[in-house]
């Protein structure tokens, strides 16, 4: 007879292994099955799992190690459920972090013979999360939810179920049961590196900046691999660059990359912040660098659009057509890139295409702050300004400060005449990131400048109702208006299966209200009085939902000295 893992045994094996595959190449190497064949001798990558504990990054080399060792277990034992998760988790980190999209596929096909194995209703919650990751990786969030939340019903103190809700939650723009996931997690593992870069992502979609930092911050000093530290710096770089510091986000960016030369996210922050500081030979050799080793679809839209705003028609145009070749082939593997592909189309392409595609990621549930700021925007430049104003004025009232979609909502209010409100928007986009596009800024700046100077007298102009969930979607939904509001905030007990599984555990949880911004103002002390009334009437209607906000920030050097 056979004999089973406990339930405390699984958690110290598998621990964060699928929890942060997608972010930060988080795996986790479990010891042989009782009675079974005796494992292969520790690789790098095992002695790093057993040196740190759960929870540790891998590097590439780690992780092609780690993926040798489970297939030599499995030749000798191929019913073994836990290595065969071990393996899909494995494969979908190296996935992450090569940008191979083939590997997902890799990780699909363990999963699976893990679910056949020991399905998931009798208590395979490894394969489960493993799936649950791989659809976050693919941008199906939707089926992320289902597969953990089914997990957390059976097993509400499984923690590596929460990590996966949050990227799942915040996928969909359900960024109130994203920060009651935090609440979870951070009450059952406590000021671990997963817990601090997830409670840095949820603090930075609420707007709160500071606290968002002082986690990134917090996670880089506990980092025990150069991998971990990492992803914990390009963090750091990403809000560096969105408080618009292009030197500061270089800087960690530097550091990033030095601890890993491969590190493709950091290889494009980089180029962005290098085109920002004026050195474009060098954004551009780092978007190339970034492109050879990742080929996805937002990197060639980035460097598209700097070639463009140097003049340079053919090569910008070699980018943008490049966009499409590697959305089509990543929808080969099933990733989704229907978001930077639409948003190809809105400004380079057929705007209405963008709409429709948006409108159908819309209908599938994804309507984060970024689907809202893509599809108000492709809306007005498929001539349909007055509904797409609606779709930006979600994105710009739920946290989330992008200065990206600061600048589409002032020129979508000033091209139906709002002067007012498009004058205050578009000056606080270049206050909170003067540098936030090579191509937008520039024209930002005329805007502002044909706009000139509110009338005296005071503002005559208002920005109208806010975002009600009623509204009608676009035509191509076939006139199907928007569901009362995302699935986890109905009631509880819906029976919907995650794909593949045969469970049935019920999803849903409870509802909460969106949290409140904090009080940073990106703002210089002079310039407040227009931009203040704007931000003051959505900061008043946001509330409280009460979960513990992080310490306060504490600027550090990328280097952590």
């Amino acid at each position: 007879m056979k004999k089973r893992y406990t339930p405390l045994a699984r958690n110290a094996v598998i621990a964060s292994l699928v929890a942060g595959a997608v972010a930060t190449g988080i795996v986790v190497l479990g010891p042989g099955r009782d009675g079974g064949p005796p494992s292969p001798a520790p690789g790098p990558a095992a002695r790093t799992v057993l040196a740190e504990g759960p929870g540790a990054a891998l590097s590439a080399a780690e992780l092609s190690a780690l993926i040798a060792g489970q297939e030599h277990r499995l030749a000798g034992s191929p019913g073994d459920h836990l290595s065969w998760a071990v393996l899909g988790s494995a494969y979908l980190a190296q996935g992450a972090l090569l940008g191979d999209r083939t590997d997902f596929r890799r990780a699909e096909k363990a999963l699976r013979r893990s679910l056949e194995a020991l399905p998931g209703e009798k208590g395979n919650a490894d394969a489960q999360l493993g799936m649950a990751a791989l659809a976050n990786a693919r941008r199906d969030f939707a089926t992320a939810r289902r597969w953990a939340e089914s997990v957390r019903a059976r097993s509400p103190e499984q923690w590596t179920a929460y990590p996966v809700l949050i990227d799942a939650y915040s996928g969909l723009g359900s960024y109130a049961a994203a920060a009651r996931a935090l609440h979870t997690l951070e009450e059952l593992r406590p000021r671990t590196v997963q817990t601090l870069m997830r409670g840095s992502q949820v603090h930075r979609d609420n707007g709160r900046h500071e606290d968002a930092e002082a986690l990134a911050d917090e996670a880089s000093s506990r980092a025990g691999g150069k991998a971990e530290r990492a992803a914990a710096l390009y963090r750091l770089g990403e809000l560096a660059w969105e408080r618009g510091e292009p030197k500061q986000a270089a800087a960690y960016f530097d550091t990033a990359l030095q601890l890993e030369p491969g590190h493709h996210p950091s290889l494009a922050g980089r180029g962005r912040a290098s085109a920002a500081l004026g050195r474009t030979d060098d954004a551009l050799r780092d978007y190339h660098a970034a492109i050879e080793r990742a080929p996805m679809p937002e990197y060639a839209l980035q460097a598209g659009e700097l070639y463009e705003s140097l003049g340079m028609a053919g090569e910008a145009r070699a980018h943008h057509e490049k966009v499409r070749r590697l959305a089509a082939k990543a929808r080969k593997y099933g990733v989704s890139e229907e978001v930077t592909l639409a948003r190809y189309e809105a400004d380079h392409g057929l705007a209405k295409a963008a709409v429709q595609r948006l409108a159908q990621e819309w209908k599938r549930g994804h309507r984060s702050a970024h689907v809202s700021d893509a599809l108000g925007w492709a809306l007005h430049r498929a001539g349909r300004g007055k509904e797409g104003l609606k779709y930006l004025k979600r994105a710009t009232t739920r946290g989330l400060r992008s200065a990206l979609s600061l600048y589409h909502q002032g020129e979508v209010e000033r091209s139906l005449g709002q002067d007012g409100p498009a004058r205050r928007h578009l000056r606080e986009a270049l206050r909170l990131n003067p540098y936030f596009s090579p191509l937008l800024v520039p024209r930002a700046k005329r805007a502002v400048s044909v706009l000139g100077n509110p009338p005296p007298g005071g503002p005559v102009d208002v920005e109208g109702e806010p975002w009600t969930t009623d509204e009608e979607l676009p035509p191509e939904d076939d006139g199907q208006r928007e569901e009362d509001g995302p699935a986890e905030e109905r009631e509880e007990g819906s029976s919907r299966r995650p794909d593949g599984d045969a469970s049935g555990e019920p999803r849903g949880t409870g509802s909460a209200r969106p949290r409140e911004r904090d009080s940073r103002d990106p703002r210089g002390a002079g310039e407040a009085g227009e931009a203040g009334d704007s931000r003051d009437s959505r900061n008043s209607r946001e509330a409280q939902a009460g979960e513990p906000s992080a310490t306060a920030s504490r600027r550090s050097s990328p280097s952590g000295e």
